[in-house]
């Protein structure tokens, strides 16, 4: 492993504990983050810190960038001065496990074939405790070939890696797991509200509620955290807003996506009422 370079762009949240495991994993690590002190965090655990995307890729066989949106994905791997596609060798494979929009994706990939560099969209599902245990779900699209290669990297960080065909499907596959996290998170924030206002038991009918078919496994963890008002931030309401506006942009039929329009108000407003540092949640103070 020793002998396999990878980068690692951007040590956020998600980012700095997906490279971890990569350091645990004996592979040859050099990181970037923009905030340089993180990743100097990481040069006293092995890795090697470099101060550009640029620097950070050279002679490395994977690329993974894990960054907030688009424009920092278009900044970390294109930018004129600092972009890593202009440092990375012929034959590399570029990894981009950021949650992205399927337009910008494809719009990646023909970057990345007249670069001669084999591209795969990574984003992944599962929060930060999924990442600290190395049990996040990918969904993977691209050059078959590469993900070939890139599997065993990609398995040292998620217990589950699903291979979805063409560039493209994987953005599409997280956004609609997104969506419906949020649309789950809406619903029982208002729902519980109702049975407040009703002055009801919510641990009581919540409890009902749990043994029927419509409940599914996330709404344990959602309406704990609702009800012990644990809003520390996992998945904050700000990211799954961003999420929902991106969503939005692969269906030109709006009103095919009412209810998607209302659930992104919701978080929206979260944002509105100062609430978007806090997990995704924590919407459902709008309905105390």
């Amino acid at each position: 492993m020793k002998n396999v370079k990878i980068a690692f762009l951007g040590l956020g949240a998600m980012g700095s504990r997906m490279a971890s495991q990569l350091i645990k994993a004996g592979y040859d690590l050099t990181v970037w983050n923009r905030t340089a002190k993180t990743a100097e965090e990481f040069a006293k655990n092995g890795a090697k810190h470099a101060m550009t995307p640029k620097e950070a890729v050279i002679d490395a066989d994977f690329v993974i960038s894990m960054v907030r949106d688009n424009e920092a994905s278009k900044d970390v791997w294109f930018n004129d001065e600092t972009g890593a596609v202009s440092g990375m060798k012929k034959g590399a494979v570029a990894i981009e496990s950021s949650t992205l929009t399927p337009g910008w994706i494809k719009e990646m990939v023909g970057i990345f074939y007249k670069e001669e560099i084999s591209f795969l969209e990574a984003p992944v599902s599962g929060t930060r405790p999924q990442a600290d245990s190395a049990q996040l779900i990918y969904f993977v699209a691209g050059d078959k070939e590469a993900f070939d290669i890139a599997k065993p990297v990609l398995e040292k960080m998620g217990s589950k890696i699903n291979f979805l065909g063409e560039p493209g499907n994987a953005a599409i596959t997280k956004l609609v797991t997104n969506s419906l996290l949020g649309i789950q998170v809406a619903a029982l924030s208002e729902l519980i509200g109702v049975i407040k206002s009703n002055n009801a038991n919510v641990t009581e009918i919540l409890n009902a509620v749990s043994q029927t078919s419509p409940w599914a496994p996330i709404n344990n963890f959602i309406s704990s955290t609702i009800i012990n008002q644990n809003f520390a931030p996992l998945f904050p309401v700000e990211l799954i807003s961003k999420d929902f506006n991106y969503i939005s942009t692969i269906n030109d039929a709006d009103e095919q996506i009412s209810l998607l329009k209302r659930v992104s108000e919701i978080f929206h407003a979260g944002i509105d009422n100062g609430l978007g540092d806090l997990n995704m949640t924590g919407v459902s103070k709008l309905f105390e």
